[in-house]
């Protein structure tokens, strides 16, 4: 049996309608029961301001990396289910919602696609990213 090669993959989980704490929990749950895919570590929970122009409650964050043999496509599909078992909605660009599932960086990938873009495009932008990054780096080295 041929077994494709495990990817680090930096997951970021955003909540801010309802038990948002429970709703990061449930990505959490159901990142990990993916198959071929474990979790290897979470960073710390944080708040943070709603980016963009549509008024709505602050967030939670959290940043995952986890280990997979799911291809970038595969996995992006996996997320939207875990975001529509919560009740996501797709409506407005940086709207308020549920729960959301960004795949931030996909092993040394570069991803172009119309529905994936890997590193993601925002990273540049979200300090809070970059910081849970560099916390799951330093309790992980690579």
């Amino acid at each position: 049996m041929i077994t494709a090669a495990r990817e680090r993959v930096y997951v970021a989980l955003g909540s801010n309608i309802g038990d948002r704490a429970a709703q990061l929990a449930h990505a959490r749950r159901r990142l990990s029961e993916l198959p071929g895919t474990r979790v290897v570590a979470v960073s710390k929970v944080e708040e943070t301001a709603p980016i963009g122009p549509v008024p709505q409650d602050p967030y939670l964050n959290q940043m995952v990396l986890i280990e997979t043999t799911l291809g970038p496509d595969e996995l992006l599909r996996q997320c939207r289910t875990i975001e529509a078992e919560r009740g996501r909605e797709r409506r407005e660009r940086w709207g308020p919602r549920t729960l959301d599932l960004d795949i931030v960086r996909y092993g040394e990938r570069t991803v172009q696609e119309a529905n994936l873009t890997i590193p993601h495009p925002e990273l540049p932008n979200r300090d809070f990213w970059r910081r849970e990054i560099a916390e799951l780096e330093a309790m992980h080295h690579a």
